[in-house]
């Protein structure tokens, strides 16, 4: 396969008029070699593709509050007393209310497992060029693609990350079709996480005052995508990110993340560091689960750091059912909806959310596109 050769954008001022962001996008895109091939090919400016909004880079509003820290929620044990299993039902609730985040241990995924996992991730990324580039693709529809920013011609700002999606469940393809580099590692990961997805699912149907079958029985656990993130070291972090400041659009998020952080959630109007835990999933409530708590649980804004050490390595599990093999309808949950608490959000199917979601690119919000009017209300 023919693969377009690296070439190297040159930063420019602002003031430069030779400067043509598209033209610019374009190139990189088709070099199919994505951030890591610049960082391969030596360079120790990043090209103006990556420079953030002068607005957005606030990184110097981050909080120094000892207090506050992300629950880590503890399983084990939890089915074998009713009286454990509302301590951690209870904690959940408090975390999806107030941080919209929160962090499990003893989970059931073994440590070499999850280690196997990110170093499946390290290895696909790690490969050349060539071999990754036939799965390079902006098809959203391809059980496995491999590509750079999924917003790269919509968004504001590049994000300093590659990444490759797998939709891991439902899925119809053929496992031998996936890279033989990761193969193993992504069929077993997806199946444990799919797992802890429908306990975690269980546990907010608890939290929310319903059955506990509930959130499962509406299919919030459905479908799974599988999207593993490599951020390169970046020459200069201080004008670039990561990721840039945006919420998901899943019911909820179980990532796995190595052991160099960078990820920060907005708080009270301040980053809140999220440090790694060793052995720990991160869950988070997605936009989807919001809107279907009306605002009971929150889905709140998160970031990646760009950062001089790495390269960083995640897994991001999205919860949330197929787009194109359902036709369900999702608004508020009638029992969570009274005269006192009216519906805040318009009912709404999954492939107008993320339709509305992808239009915008990462860090917009789609959750307002959805909200009722005081008139409707």
């Amino acid at each position: 396969m023919a693969v377009a050769t690296t070439r190297i954008l040159t930063p420019v001022s602002k003031a430069d008029g030779s400067y043509h962001r598209p033209t610019e996008l374009k190139a990189f895109d088709d070099t199919k070699s994505g951030v890591k091939g610049l960082v391969d090919a030596g360079i120790t400016e990043i090209p103006r593709i990556f420079y953030q909004p002068p607005e957005s880079n606030d990184s110097g509003h981050v909080s120094d509050e000892t207090q506050i820290h992300i629950p880590v929620i503890d399983l084990d044990h939890i089915g074998k007393t009713p009286l454990k299993r509302k301590y951690t039902v209870d904690r959940i609730r408090e975390a999806s209310e107030k941080f919209g985040f929160f962090q499990l241990i003893n989970h059931g995924i073994p440590v070499s497992v999850l280690g196997e996992m990110k170093e499946g991730v390290r290895r696909f990324h790690e490969q050349g060029t060539e071999l990754k580039a036939q799965y390079y693709s902006r098809n959203l529809t391809k059980p496995l693609i491999y590509t750079s920013n999924f917003d790269l011609y919509s968004a504001p700002t590049t994000n300093w990350r590659d990444a490759f999606r797998y939709i891991s469940v439902p899925n119809s393809h053929n496992p031998e079709d996936l890279p033989e580099i990761c193969r193993d590692i992504l069929v077993d990961y997806s199946k444990r996480v799919m797992e802890i997805g429908k306990l975690v699912f269980e546990l907010l149907s608890e939290a929310l005052g319903l059955n506990p079958n509930y959130l499962n029985g509406v299919d919030c656990g459905e479908g799974l995508s599988l999207v593993c993130h490599y951020y390169p070291p970046c020459p200069q972090p201080n004008l670039a990110i990561g990721t840039s400041e945006h919420t998901d659009n899943s019911f909820i998020t179980v990532l796995l993340q190595d052991h160099i952080g960078g990820l920060q959630i907005r708080h009270e109007n301040n980053w809140v560091d999220i440090p790694p835990v060793a052995g720990a999933l991160v869950v988070n409530i997605g936009d989807l689960m919001q809107l279907i708590t009306n605002d009971k649980f929150r889905s709140v804004k998160h970031r990646v750091l760009a950062n001089k050490e790495g390269p960083r390595v995640s897994v991001a599990g999205f919860f949330s059912p197929p787009t194109l093999s359902t036709s369900k309808v999702y608004g508020p949950i009638k029992e969570l909806v009274s005269e006192e608490t009216p519906a805040i959000y318009r009912d709404t199917t999954i492939g107008e959310f993320n339709t509305q979601f992808h239009s915008k690119g990462i860090g917009t919000s789609t959750l307002q596109h959805f909200k009722l009017s005081q008139a409707d209300i």
